[in-house]
């Protein structure tokens, strides 16, 4: 097809040829293209949300149907969540702090509680932590039938709504949700889920979601995939069938810049990124952040501590399923001082904090030439 428009403008005029409205909008109000939302119907039958998100699931070839409705169970969650920020308007307090210091909203506890409640009622989760709730906590059913005995059961780390701090300028922010196999979080390294996801809450809700090739049919490999809640929020469509980071991208999202002051190194990093004319991509949240490498399919995050700037981050609430997330990608994690995947530390404290670099490999070869050099 010729890529020469058929009424070319010159100079900013009209070619005497073109139609007097061409190129302008009617003020119909009438939609300029219709969606029909095929991905969310079958055989023209209109389905349930829960329905329409097991189906995609089935179709990733996910092999265990209980993980699947853990899976479904975190839809739900951020179905809900979205509704909950929808109608968010005091940014009030609750009066008490969550693991990291940081005042607890009353939308962080409603936020949690959307994910507990919506766990509980799967019927296939034994034990979740959260951020807000940082605890072993048992989410079983009170009643469990006979055929359901033997699970298999799941456990969930999870922050319910990652970015308060900066959600009052109507930025987006997220849900973060690892799936482990079992009754128990501690103990647990991040390589053992069986499936991670991340909800964006911005013009659009999306559900970013991790499956390792164990978690599928024989022969499938890992993949990460995007659906997003569409049609009054009644359906879930595929949007990303499949997410792939390039292996290098100059696009950076450094976070805790001010470990710069007293970390050299990090300094220098950044330096570097900015000298190299990379685009920079920071919100403060690391949901936003992170996904912006998905959606450009590519680019590098980084978040790294110093003596005057801890680390913030936690490896079960946070960093864990979105370590898995982007090696399932195609992408790289590591530690920010230790040469090792992220997905390969050990959660032996709830509240066990790190920094991070995640992104295309290649620019995470380049962070560890700069973080872990001798000089």
């Amino acid at each position: 097809m010729s890529s020469t428009p058929a009424f070319p403008h010159i100079s900013g005029h009209r070619s005497p040829a073109e139609p007097e409205n061409h190129g302008i909008n009617t003020g119909s109000g009438a939609s300029c293209h219709a969606h029909s939302y095929s991905a969310a119907d079958e055989n023209g039958k209109a389905v349930s949300r829960d329905e329409s998100l097991t189906n995609i699931l089935i179709s990733k070839s996910v092999k265990d149907s209980r993980l699947i409705g853990a899976i479904v169970a975190l839809g739900e969650a951020t179905a809900h969540i979205a509704v909950l920020l929808q109608n968010y308007v005091e940014h009030t307090y609750a009066g008490s702090q969550n693991s990291s210091g940081d005042e607890q909203l009353h939308l962080d506890i409603d936020c949690d509680n959307a994910v507990f409640d919506a766990i509980r009622e799967s019927g296939v989760f034994a034990t979740a932590a959260s951020e807000e709730t940082p605890q072993e906590t048992n989410v079983m059913p009170a009643r469990v039938d006979k055929d359901d005995e033997d699970g298999p059961w799941y456990s969930l780390g999870f922050d319910p709504l990652d970015g308060s701090s900066i959600i009052d300028a109507n930025f987006s922010v997220g849900s973060i949700f690892g799936i482990w196999p079992g009754a128990k979080l501690l103990g647990r390294k991040g390589r053992e889920q069986v499936a991670s996801a991340v909800s964006l809450y911005g013009p659009r809700t999306t559900f970013l979601i991790a499956l390792p090739s164990e978690s599928r049919e024989e022969g499938e490999p890992d993949i990460t995939f995007e659906v997003t809640l569409v049609k009054d929020r009644s359906h879930w469509e595929m949007s990303r069938d499949c997410v792939n980071l390039k292996p290098e991208k100059k696009v950076f999202a450094p976070g805790n810049l001010r470990a710069t002051n007293d970390n050299a190194k990090y300094d220098a990093l950044v330096k570097h990124w900015i000298s190299e004319r990379y685009t920079l991509r920071y919100s403060g949240g690391m949901v936003p952040d992170v996904y912006h490498m998905f959606a450009k399919s590519g680019g590098v995050f980084s978040n790294v501590s110093s003596e005057k700037a801890q680390a913030k981050l936690r490896l079960l609430y946070e960093v864990a399923a979105m370590g898995l997330l982007v090696e399932c990608a195609g992408g790289s994690t590591t530690h920010e001082f230790e040469d090792k995947s992220v997905l390969d530390l050990e959660i032996d404290d709830l509240d066990k904090r790190l920094g991070v670099c995640f992104g295309s490999k290649g620019e995470v070869e380049k962070y560890k030439q700069f973080m872990f050099s001798s000089q």
